[in-house]
């Protein structure tokens, strides 16, 4: 049985007077019956992305109404069809998710429970709200817009098979709503992948931020129509068919004149016509014009001759409401009883100015009626009345969402009361996802305008209000939040100034940002609010791609951090920038994940600095993150980027804070060497990066690790055109770090295709910029090893020199990961046996990682060094523990040339085992828990009997399956460590 749902709760049509002057409209008619009937028949006969798009446009009172009402009833005859209908409103532009919540609220409103929590998944706290069907939330924590529309693409690719065949309908798009336009605009691209058809009308009336959404439309549409006027001949045959046989053709022809041969005016004006008993002969022709005047009601003095006085304010109630009308409210807002609006009601009827539905809401019998009587209503009258109909909204139970697009029109007045309903209304705005409403109640209240106590709060507001989609407009307000005569409390002043300065950051402005903080902590007395800031203050300046005093800064974080206990969020904060501070500078590894483990609560982010947290944005436990992935607690930090990918998506934070988050799981997984899946987070965060826009710092980070996983994945001509695509070449970001460093993936890449001249010269420059800053970290940018292999073929010495001082960096920093690979690159700028030293020594520092790949290359290096000083047995041995452990991360050039190698060792490469990555094997436990309880490799062998080579096989697998290096492993398993042991170790 077919169904049809849709805001006005409709189940039957009425007939409007433009339908019955479907005339001339054989072509657009024909393209509605057969995109209904082909949907239904391609599911029927099993089809799912069968989707199409049509589109009707044209000027008011072309019929495009008339058609939706046929597609509609098309709709409803096909046996198991779903018909989902909305319309703009005039009036309800500023009203968000206005048309989303008529399309779906009726169908998504009706699920039995056990579908409903199907259909919406995770998401019914992020869509629910914003399409009515609960309150927001009473935490009311601002929304991702782009959070909010992926909530809806999850929740209708989940219902609209469960209705299919779906047809959805939107009249007079033109005066939807920005959110719900947003969101159909990309619905329509991906609609052929659903059994949906989308049917659009519209005028040429959009505003120009909706455009572009058009633009987009209509590019995809599968069927366009423009509605063209009715010829002189159509008009005629309808004048005679309406007032018989013997109208004159000069009469005809002056119908046609005055209404420009649109169907609506035609039918209006033979109405009125009619109804004056006017015989439709030459003589009266000249009479029409007035009469057309009359029909599209262009004057006041028309609705009140033809309503009265009473009748007319009940129409205009209705005309303020738009295209939701409640009789109740209009008669509120009217100032009229139960028995007097249903006269109303009646009197509207009979004049066909409303219509009645099923569910006893009114509807305008056509738009261009309601926007001639909103058009009469004395400036005075229609201001009064839109603050009557605010309260009345509210005294109903309403919320301030539905109220507030009635505060905008009020007139200003200095109430204190507007100013509170307002800035309630933005935060329920903001609690939905949509800022742009928000900030146009604040914007609204500041003109009111607020007492100037509370002005500056009020500023504050509308200036936070665009954090997560306009950082431009965020710098504007806060910067003249802050001025001093605006008289912000000091604790605002000190939020305000870290809010500037996450805008400045995001826009890409980090030396602005850093230096705002500073400048208002200096003005701050001591105490958590300038503790703040000093600590915002060094967050920012670590992101700096230039910083004139780099070693300086550390010095004064590091003087201002050993002070600390880590016990409130801005110690902890300081503490984590110590860690990652000395991370940059190579200092101890150890010492860097020691101060990290002071900035959390037994492992984890504390309340106060949580990834969705506005006290200290994501910046902070990113800062942690990084710090426990450039120190080999991989399995940690996969822990914390996991916990973020959640809890941004929990929160709705699908745009550059979600991205980040898949930014941050590919670089550990490239780090473990999960080549494969790190490549799958890098690009899913590069689609969003793309989606907000072009040149962030953001799409800078994921362009250059994706680079880098590329080239371990042996593909450099892909690595190579992807830095191409997106300018990923100096000058870099103006003012961003990229993560890792961009200069030494830049220098990687040039060396990687070949061109050493360029990359000399590139990782020269780095390393002195790099030096200059105190940043020696040879994992976060290892330009030294890499310059030492660029500069070899030419200057071995030089090259050797690079490397050994490589070396030096890495054993400081101490990490295994950052030693063995150091040590790798070391050996390949060094020739005979201190080469395969060197590389023995290599793969047995990097099988106590977790970086797989780097081991795996390794142990293909030093096979390759065993073949070439004639060790065949003990080459094939390394070259085939290499070639497995490639093959397992993904590393498909370093499998291919461990083959070469096999083949001109005389050797077979074996058949390639596939490994469950994160589960041990009965003897790798065996060898791991022996590890953990402290006993050396030589011990666990002898007490296994095992061959020494074996055991650093599986203690290399142990690492690498775990995430971490000897110290977390004991943490990673669950086991206990040797320090919670009592009796012998032996």
């Amino acid at each position: 049985m077919s169904a049809d749902q849709n805001g006005q709760g409709e189940k039957e049509y009425v007939t409007s007077p433009a339908e019955e002057t479907l005339r001339e409209r054989d072509t657009e008619l024909h393209t509605a019956d057969e995109a209904v009937a082909r949907l239904c028949r391609k599911f029927a006969a099993g089809g799912t992305e069968i989707g199409e798009v049509l589109c009707y446009s044209g000027p008011g009172g072309m019929g495009k109404t008339s058609l939706l009402h046929r597609v509609r009833r098309l709709g409803k005859l096909q046996p198991g069809c779903t018909v989902l209908f909305a319309r703009g409103g005039e009036r309800q532009r500023n009203e968000p998710f206005r048309v989303l919540r008529q399309l779906l609220q009726p169908v998504l409103g009706s699920l039995p429970e056990e579908e409903k929590q199907e259909v919406f998944g995770n998401w019914y706290g992020i869509v629910g709200p914003a399409i009515g069907l609960v309150p927001p939330s009473d935490e009311l924590e601002p929304l991702d817009p782009q959070g909010v529309r992926d909530g809806l693409d999850f929740v209708f690719t989940q219902l609209a098979p469960r209705r299919a065949p779906l047809v959805m309908v939107v009249d007079d798009l033109h005066w939807a709503d920005q959110e719900s336009l947003s969101w159909l605009a990309a619905f329509a691209v991906r609609s052929r992948e659903l059994p949906v058809l989308l049917v659009l009308a519209y005028r040429d009336e959009f505003d120009h931020k909706a455009l572009p959404l058009r633009h987009q439309i209509e590019s995809i549409a599968q069927h366009r129509h423009e509605l063209r006027r009715l010829t002189p001949d159509t008009v005629a045959d309808l004048v005679r068919a309406e007032l018989g046989p013997h109208a004159e053709d000069a009469f005809c022809r002056q119908v046609w004149a005055v209404t420009g041969g649109t169907p609506y005016e035609v039918v209006a004006l033979l109405r009125e016509v009619r109804d004056q008993a006017l015989e439709p002969s030459e003589e009266n022709a000249r009479r029409l014009h007035d009469l057309a005047a009359a029909a599209r009601g262009e004057t006041l003095q028309h609705w009140l001759d033809k309503l009265g006085p009473t009748t007319l304010r009940f129409a205009w109630a209705a005309a303020l409401l738009g295209t939701d009308i409640r009789q109740t409210l209009a008669a509120a807002i009217s100032a009229q009883g139960p028995d007097q609006a249903e006269e109303s009601v009646r009197q509207l009827r009979r004049q066909r100015v409303l219509t009645s539905q099923p569910n006893g809401r009114l509807e305008f019998v056509h738009p261009l009626i309601g926007t001639s009587i909103y058009l009469t209503m004395p400036a005075a009258t229609k201001t009064a009345m839109h603050g009557i109909a605010a309260t009345a909204i509210e005294n109903a139970g309403g919320t301030m969402l539905a109220a507030s697009r009635h505060l905008l029109e009020v007139l200003p007045e200095g109430d204190d009361a507007i100013v509170r309903k307002l800035r309630k209304a933005a935060q329920e705005h903001l609690a939905i996802g949509a800022p742009d409403a928000a900030k146009r109640c604040l914007e609204r209240a500041l003109n009111e305008p607020p007492d100037e106590e509370i002005r500056a709060e009020v500023m504050y507001e509308l200036g936070c209000s665009a954090l997560l989609t306009d950082p431009a407009a965020t710098v504007n307000q806060l910067t003249v939040a802050l001025e001093p005569e605006n008289g912000l409390s000091p604790a605002l002043r000190v939020d305000a100034t870290f809010r500037l300065s996450e805008a400045l950051a995001h826009a890409g402005q980090l030396t602005r940002a850093a230096a705002v903080c500073h400048e208002e902590a200096q003005r701050t007395p001591q105490g958590p609010g300038r503790l703040r800031l000093e600590a915002a203050h060094f967050m920012w300046a670590a992101f700096q791609r230039d910083e004139d005093d780099a070693v300086g800064r550390s010095r004064r974080l590091e003087d201002l951090a050993t002070s600390l206990t880590g016990r409130d969020s801005a110690e902890r904060a300081l503490v984590a920038m110590q860690a990652w501070d000395l991370t940059l500078r190579g200092g101890s590894a150890a010492r860097a994940v020691e101060l990290a483990d002071r900035a959390l609560v037994d492992g984890r982010l504390p309340a106060e600095l949580r990834w969705t947290g506005t006290t200290w944005g994501f910046e902070l436990p990113a800062l942690i993150g990084l710090t426990l992935t450039y120190t080999d607690e991989l399995i940690r930090a996969e822990r914390l980027f996991s916990d973020a990918i959640m809890e941004f998506e929990v929160a709705g934070w699908s745009g550059a804070h979600r991205g980040f988050a898949y930014f941050l799981m590919g670089l550990v997984r490239f780090r473990r060497g999960f080549l494969l899946e790190a490549e799958d987070f890098l690009r899913r965060g590069l689609r969003i990066s793309e989606r907000i826009a072009p040149d962030l710092p953001l799409q800078w980070d994921i362009v250059g690790v994706l680079a880098d996983t590329l080239l371990a994945r042996g593909r450099v001509q892909e690595a190579w055109e992807l830095a191409e695509q997106y300018r990923f070449a100096p000058p870099y970001h103006e003012t961003a770090m990229v993560l890792p460093d961009a200069p030494t993936l830049y220098g990687k890449l040039l060396l990687a295709r070949g061109d050493r001249a360029r990359a000399v010269e590139v990782l020269t420059e780095v390393g002195r910029q790099l030096d200059a800053r105190g940043r020696y970290n040879t994992v976060w940018a290892p330009w030294a090893g890499h310059l030492a292999l660029a500069l070899a073929p030419d200057d071995p010495e030089e090259a050797r020199k690079h490397a050994q001082d490589a070396v030096d960096r890495a054993r400081t920093f101490g990490s295994a990961s950052a030693v063995g690979a150091a040590l790798r690159l070391q050996a390949a700028v060094t020739d005979g046996p201190v080469a395969v030293e060197l590389l023995e020594e290599a793969v047995a520092v990097l099988g106590q990682s977790p970086a797989g790949h780097e081991h795996a290359h390794a142990l293909v290096d030093l096979g390759a060094a065993l073949r070439r000083s004639g060790r065949l047995v003990d080459a094939g041995e390394y070259l085939y523990q290499g070639m497995e452990l490639a093959q397992q991360c993904g590393a498909d050039g370093l499998v291919a040339r461990a083959r070469r190698e096999l083949a001109v060792s005389g050797l077979r490469p074996n058949r390639l085992r596939t490994l469950t990555k994160d589960a041990l094997s009965q003897h790798e436990w065996e060898v791991a828990e022996l590890a953990v309880r402290g006993l050396p490799p030589q011990r666990i062998a002898d007490h296994l009997d095992l061959p020494l080579s074996l055991v650093h096989r599986r203690l290399a697998a142990v690492h690498r399956k775990a995430g971490t290096g000897p110290e977390g492993l004991a943490a990673a398993l669950g086991l206990p460590d040797k320090d919670s042991r009592t009796g012998d170790d032996g």
